[in-house]
């Protein structure tokens, strides 16, 4: 079936993409509105704008007053960047709120598909850098003013020349388009990302809200009798909508009152009247439905919005018993093994250490290692043919390394993982390949079969002083920041789909879980068919950077939390208090994310420096012990763990850190013990808000408490015993006090824990103490 997807969300002025599905790169396809909201400039049977292709030219930049009608940024639907007749991808530049449909006509007959878009969320700002901190003085740069200076964020998708600043006097000015939020950019000069000035485009205003759905039988007086429905039962969908939570003047929370949620029943799963006549009956955020008027199988899906909308929720409702009940299940839900997993994440060229080269038996000899330090999960960088020893250069999707050894030995370490309960994570890296890849070197010689399988850009905008061959006049690759030896996939082209949806299938019998690199760049419309078509028991995480809700909509199950990340980089230099990392879980909720859990919590990887070398062994090891005693799934990079101090080097098997090893372990092995610290929620108020430092430096001690989750009964939670986590950054330990008695200090390691005489507890905090 080539039919393009669920609904779509987005809002004014935000693109999507629109893709048929299992794309046959040699059938003929063609889109056509069926209805668009009256103040859109599309009306019925309008198509894409043929003299606009691709995506636009910037999501942020201020527009033109008068913009060329064959600007890509002006046409509100424009074909894919191919060479084809047919339309197979568009992108959708909605310039007006309601719901916008469209048909595809694909070889295997005529899909509906829907965008319900809501208000312009964009704001318009001024980014200002005074013109003496882009001069070359002191910078690694010659000049002493640069010819033109580019905004660089992941708002124009890092792309290098895209976006300029002007000169206004003594300062370069970008005016920008943006949502609400604090946003990190950097003003390069002249294409030089080293000679980049970073700061913050703060722009006023609300998060988003967040939604969780919930399911009962009802009567027409109230539920079935015994939970079975019966004649006259209906099905009742609740959306229960959470506004964003305040962090501070700039990033408020958002107006409880104004929330709602918009049901939207797949179009996959019934016939547009069907559709119609289920979703009429939505009031407000509930949807009730009698149970004959639905299909035997259906999605439906519910997005939360108010000032702002948010990521979606799905459930599916199949038909049982012959229509005389329902079942409700979430159709991509996090695989049972990986709802909180210890991570364990490999450099693989280093992982031997510094006297054998590594290869897939060097690791495989190690796999009783990482069963020993309590991994659950074993992610590898690449292990596919490259020219690099990172390996995100990849030259053959089908092959691993020649130097890690062969698929068999790829296999065989994965076995080996399998046979010790630890699952193996395979780094996808398909927003890019090697320009040493022939799928490149056939596109830069002109074959007419590879012609549409590379994005394009503007050659003005290229910086990488490269010759590239025979690209068209004007043309050169499109890359993200100065990558140029990795040019972009272009995702309009359905024989890149194809083939890229092939390489998932092929490793996905071998692995447990995919780590999409550069996920950011790949659209959501790909993700979201890779997510529904790996087998169920598959993880996928993403790299988003920042980390973005809408990647968990039917996509990704984990996510990079950037937001910890960065506070815990801060408070490891001082730069923030230790209590900061309730405002990074709260930033997380501001962003839209509904469940903690679902991030995955570091504090350095094979991208960062290591924060033992930056900011000293006791940080280290109170900032692991956080990713550690939070909901979601703690990583340790490989070398984390024994005092490495160079991002990529070897590992120090030999003269390594045995006591920092120790501390990790014993951190796997508690949170392995103490399931409330694995499902349990967050509280930084009550019993951790009243702890108090009595000797020591408060500013780099931080408490919280573990408490049973709100589903706690379903789960057998509710009855367990809240725990009090203190963590403690400084590099002397820290005594507190907490206002009742501890039955026990469960992590140990020198935290000694005494009765202060007004049934409280004194603790001596070394890096961190979990007490019950």
């Amino acid at each position: 079936m080539h039919e393009p997807g669920p609904p779509r969300t987005t809002s004014v002025g935000e693109p999507v993409e629109l893709a048929p599905r299992s794309p046959d790169p040699d059938g003929t396809y063609r889109w056509t509105v069926r209805d668009a909201p009256a103040d859109s400039d599309l009306s019925p049977g309008d198509g894409p704008d043929p003299d606009a292709t691709g995506p636009p030219s910037s999501a942020t930049a201020v527009e033109d007053e008068e913009p060329s009608t064959a600007d890509a940024s002006s046409a509100v639907l424009r074909a894919g960047e191919t060479g084809r007749d047919d339309d197979p991808v568009v992108h959708l530049d909605p310039d007006a709120p309601g719901t916008y449909v469209l048909a595809l006509d694909a070889p295997d007959g005529t899909h509906r598909q829907r965008v319900r878009v809501f208000p312009d969320e964009r704001r318009e700002a001024e980014i200002r850098v005074p013109v003496e901190e882009l001069a070359g003085d002191g910078l690694a740069r010659d000049e002493t003013d640069p010819d033109r200076v580019s905004l660089l964020w992941h708002l124009n998708e890092n792309r290098l020349a895209l976006d300029r600043a002007e000169r206004d006097g003594d300062e370069w000015v970008a005016s920008v388009r943006v949502p609400p939020g604090s946003h990190g950019f950097g003003f390069v000069p002249d294409g030089d990302r080293s000679a980049a000035v970073h700061g913050d485009c703060e722009v006023p205003g609300p998060g988003r809200p967040r939604l969780s759905l919930d399911a009962t039988v009802v009567g027409a007086d109230g539920p079935g009798e015994d939970g079975n429905p019966g004649a006259g039962e209906r099905l009742r969908l609740t959306a229960a909508v959470e506004p964003a939570p305040e962090i501070d003047d700039v990033e408020r929370g958002g107006d409880p009152d104004a929330l709602d949620a918009t049901f939207l029943v797949d179009d996959r799963d019934a016939d547009p009247e069907t559709v119609a006549a289920v979703e009429s009956r939505a009031d407000g955020r509930t949807l009730t439905v009698p149970l004959d008027e639905l299909p035997d199988s259906v999605r439906i899906h519910a997005v939360p919005h108010g000032e702002r909308y948010g990521a979606g929720e799905t459930v599916r409702i199949e038909a049982v018993d012959g229509g005389a009940s329902v079942a409700v299940a979430d159709p991509n839900p996090t695989p049972e093994w990986a709802e909180s997993p210890t991570i364990y994440e490999v450099f693989v060229r280093s992982f031997a250490g510094d006297t054998l080269p590594t290869t897939f038996r060097e690791i495989e000899r190690r796999v009783e290692y990482l069963e020993h330090l309590g991994v659950d999960a074993l992610w590898l960088t690449p292990v596919l043919a490259s020219p690099t020893d990172h390996g995100y250069h990849v030259t053959d999707y089908y092959d691993t390394a020649a130097d890690l050894g062969s698929r068999e030995a790829f296999e065989s370490l994965v076995d080996a993982c399998h046979d010790a309960g630890i699952r193996v994570v395979f780094d996808l890296v398909i927003n890019h390949t090697s320009r040493d890849h022939p799928a490149f070197q056939l596109h830069s010689a002109g074959v007419d079969a590879y012609a549409d399988h590379y994005r394009r850009t503007d050659a003005s905008a290229d910086v990488t002083g490269i010759d590239w061959a025979e690209l068209g006049e004007g043309d050169a690759p499109d890359y993200y920041f100065e990558w140029g030896r990795i040019p972009n996939l272009n995702y309009d082209s359905p024989a890149v789909r194809e083939w890229l949806l092939d390489v998932v299938d092929e490793w996905a019998d071998v692995v447990d879980g995919f780590r999409a690199d550069v996920a950011w760049g790949v659209p959501h419309g790909f993700w979201k068919e890779v997510a529904d078509r790996v087998p169920d028991d598959t993880l996928l995480l993403d790299e988003t950077l920042p980390h973005d809700p809408f990647y968990g909509e039917g996509e990704f199950h984990r996510h990079y939390d950037t937001s910890l990340y960065e506070t815990l980089r801060a408070v490891g230099a001082g730069e923030e208090p230790a209590d900061a990392v309730e405002t990074a879980l709260a930033r997380g909720e501001w962003l839209g994310f509904d469940d903690p859990a679902s991030q995955m919590r570091y504090v350095e990887n094979h991208d960062e420096d290591r924060y033992l070398a930056e900011y000293g062994r006791a940080a280290l090891r109170a900032a692991a012990a956080v990713t550690f005693t939070l909901p979601g799934a703690p990583m340790i990079y490989a070398g984390q763990e024994r005092g490495n101090e160079t991002y990529r080097g070897p590992i120090r098997w030999h003269d390594g850190d045995n006591a920092l090893t120790d501390f990790h372990r014993r951190l796997a092995a508690l949170r392995e013990a103490e399931p409330i610290l694995r499902t349990g929620a967050v509280d930084f108020g009550g019993r951790a808000a009243d702890v108090r430092v009595v000797e020591g430096d408060a500013e780099r001690v931080v408490a919280y408490e573990r408490t049973p989750p709100a589903d706690g009964a379903a789960n057998g939670d509710a009855d367990r015993d809240p725990l009090l986590v203190v963590v403690n950054f400084a590099e002397e330990s820290a005594t507190v006090a907490v206002p009742d008695s501890a039955e026990a200090e469960l992590f140990g390691a020198g935290n000694a824990a005494e009765l202060d005489g007004d049934g409280g507890t004194r603790v001596a905090v070394d890096a961190v103490a979990v007490l019950r």
